[in-house]
């Protein structure tokens, strides 16, 4: 280990060891520590400082003990498996005691020597027996002439035990500076992991191109079969049965069928003919009435058939891919993803899953893993929201009309609410950016079959997060239709609300009043959101319309997009549609039925992007509150955070 690396992960350990004394509250211990550090014996293990600290300081001051104690010291930086290193070390010792002698009885202090045979003679015996003849030492009127002394007085004996420091010079790292060590192992291995992961997501893609340009080369295969054999009276019925199973291929059958379609290929020319007609054969492609019928009905079966199976729509819109940084993929749960969020900094992530579980992570290595957490809620989980003010807490709305706070530094569930018995269904929780409060938006049970219908009526309900009670309950009119999503301006005093009849309402929390509100769908809407300045709110309607309403003239539409190719209403996973604002309000992730989700640039003459793919479909999404870092969480049970480039 280079110098500085080892100074470096001593740092990083002596500020656990004073975390852990401040967390015990070992005050007394913590300010010993900070002196010890001082006049610290190891010196990070530089060597002139050693050897000063030796022959400069403790031997010439007749510092007995702090040598004894430095000697032990280094005796323990060395593990029980280093023999030889041991045997030197131990060699040494003895060598610098001895000195320590001679030093004494040369400047006279005999004192000094009768002294350290009184505190250390006992231990020294029981190591070694040469050491008998020097307690004699101090009793000798000249040792110096001694036969058995002789050469500890020698300069020449000095000099060899100066350079025999070389010995010190690679001691064992303690198991405290390893955990610094060990953690940049771990980033460096986080790392790799990252750039295996895009690796992972570009042959993903390859994968996807693939299969797509297979299902297109057996499609057109099926249709000149059909008209081949069929001629004029050949019924579309016929077609479709060449085509309602397009094959699955999993990554390990990846090259069998890249093969297949290597063998189709090899029977078209590139103008679409067959080899047969390329040659003058007789058999040649009518022009049916019902082709362009026919054509239509199978791109519109793909497009059903890619969505259902959580694939890639052949022929959806052409963004280009988002330039990735780096992309980390979360596994801890086992059933589709329902939300996640990030938490008012981003350094904490939490995600929900049907399993009815929740899990709190971090994606930083740099972020302690203390809050991490699993919670278990027993039923679905509707909604997730952090406290806007801290990451200290979060907020979970489930299917049964239970509000959940976790305190992520106890790590435990601090108040346990419930909606009325009406309204179980917990659909949305807002908490204000500046008061200790937050708006619930629950509904009761409707009689249908769709995601829409079995929501019935609202209620809006504002909580006190301090006395965790109910404060009042937001008017809607009779039997109102029931609200999706929430959202708060940057001073809390304004709460928008999306509901299932296309309606957006406006209320003034301050005054506890509806000011406005406007027709903005003609379907349900699933998701609304204050634009940047706050001048506009988007709104996302089941029907993947968008739409950026103007706050200054109520009703005009600033900028639409439809991505209705990324909704199907039959995935009910994906039926809860959500949009994401980026940190500067420029770009807007929503999720998507298909296995890749959009990146609309807001008012921007470019289409946008598209995400880099889950195996299904993309049911949650969040961005980073600063950071141009987003969230995608999938039915294929991952929860992905990417980093744009």
């Amino acid at each position: 280990m280079h110098l500085q690396e080892k100074m470096e992960n001593m740092q990083y350990a002596e500020e656990l060891v004073r975390e852990f004394l401040v967390f015990r509250g070992f005050t007394n211990t913590l300010q010993a520590f900070e002196k010890e550090l001082g006049t610290e014996i190891g010196k990070g293990f530089q060597m002139d400082k050693i050897l000063d600290l030796i022959f400069s300081v403790h031997v010439p001051k007749f510092q007995a003990e702090n040598l004894i104690r430095l000697l032990s010291f280094f005796k323990q930086c060395f593990s029980s498996s280093e023999t030889t290193l041991t045997a030197t070390l131990s060699k040494l010792e003895v060598s610098i005691l001895r000195y320590y002698i001679i030093h004494a009885i040369q400047s006279g202090r005999t004192d000094k020597v009768i002294e350290f045979f009184g505190m250390y003679g006992n231990d020294l015996l029981q190591r070694d027996q040469d050491w008998n003849s020097w307690f004699a030492i101090p009793y000798l009127k000249n040792p110096n002439f001694d036969p058995r002394f002789r050469l500890y007085f020698s300069k020449e004996w000095f000099d060899a035990l100066h350079l025999s420091h070389f010995s010190l010079a690679n001691p064992r790292i303690p198991a405290l500076l390893k955990i610094s060590s060990e953690r940049n192992s771990i980033n460096r291995l986080r790392k790799d992991i990252k750039q295996l992961n895009l690796k992972l997501s570009q042959l993903q893609v390859l994968l996807e191109e693939k299969e797509a340009q297979l299902c297109q080369s057996r499609s057109n295969a099926s249709s000149v079969m059909e008209v081949g054999i069929g001629g004029k009276n050949s019924s579309p019925h016929f077609v479709m049965e060449e085509t309602i199973s397009p094959p699955m291929f999993s990554l390990e059958t990846f090259v069998p069928a890249t093969s297949q379609m290597g063998e189709i290929e090899s029977t078209q020319d590139w103008d679409g003919s067959s080899p047969a007609e390329a040659h003058g054969s007789t058999s040649k492609t009518s022009n049916h009435p019902r082709d362009s019928e026919r054509n239509n009905s199978i791109q519109m079966f793909h497009d059903s058939f890619s969505v259902e199976t959580g694939r890639e729509m052949p022929g959806a819109e052409e963004f280009p891919e988002a330039k990735v940084d780096f992309q980390e993929t979360f596994l801890g749960h086992t059933s589709p993803i329902s939300r996640c969020r990030f938490s008012a900094s981003g350094d904490n992530i939490a995600s929900a899953s049907l399993d009815g579980t929740v899990r709190i992570w971090t994606y930083d290595p740099s972020t302690p893993a203390s809050r991490n957490a699993t919670i278990y809620c027993g039923t679905e989980i509707m909604s997730l929201e952090w406290d806007c003010k801290s990451d200290r807490l979060l907020l979970i709305g489930t299917a049964d009309g239970g509000i959940k706070a976790w305190n992520v530094d106890a790590k435990r569930v601090v108040c346990d609410l419930n909606t009325t018995e009406a309204f179980p269904s917990v659909l949305d929780l807002k908490c204000s950016p500046v008061e200790p409060i937050f708006v619930s938006a629950a509904a009761s049970r409707g009689h249908g079959t769709s995601y829409t219908d079995k929501l019935g009526f609202a209620s809006l309900t504002v909580w006190n997060m301090r006395t965790w009670k109910a404060m009042t309950v937001l008017p809607l009119g009779k039997d109102p239709p029931a609200i999706t999503s929430l959202n708060f301006n940057h001073n809390g005093k304004i709460l928008a609300a999306a509901a299932t009849d296309g309606m957006i309402h406006m209320f003034d929390m301050s005054a506890g009043l509806q000011i406005t509100g406007w027709p903005a769908h003609d379907s349900a809407i699933s998701s609304v959101l204050f634009g940047p300045d706050e001048t506009s709110i988007f709104s996302l309607g089941m029907d993947g319309k968008i739409y950026e309403w103007s706050l200054q003239n109520q009703g005009k539409v600033l900028w639409s997009r439809n991505c209705s190719r990324y909704c199907n209403p039959q995935n009910s996973l994906a039926s809860r549609h959500e949009m994401a604002l980026d940190p500067n309000g420029r770009r807007l992730l929503v999720t998507s039925s298909s296995v890749r989700a959009p990146i609309y640039k807001v008012r921007g003459h470019m289409n946008g992007m598209k995400t880099l793919p889950h195996t299904a479909a993309i049911t949650t999404v969040d961005w980073h509150p600063t950071l141009p870092i987003f969230l995608t969480g999938s039915a294929d049970h991952s929860v992905r955070v990417t980093t744009l480039s």
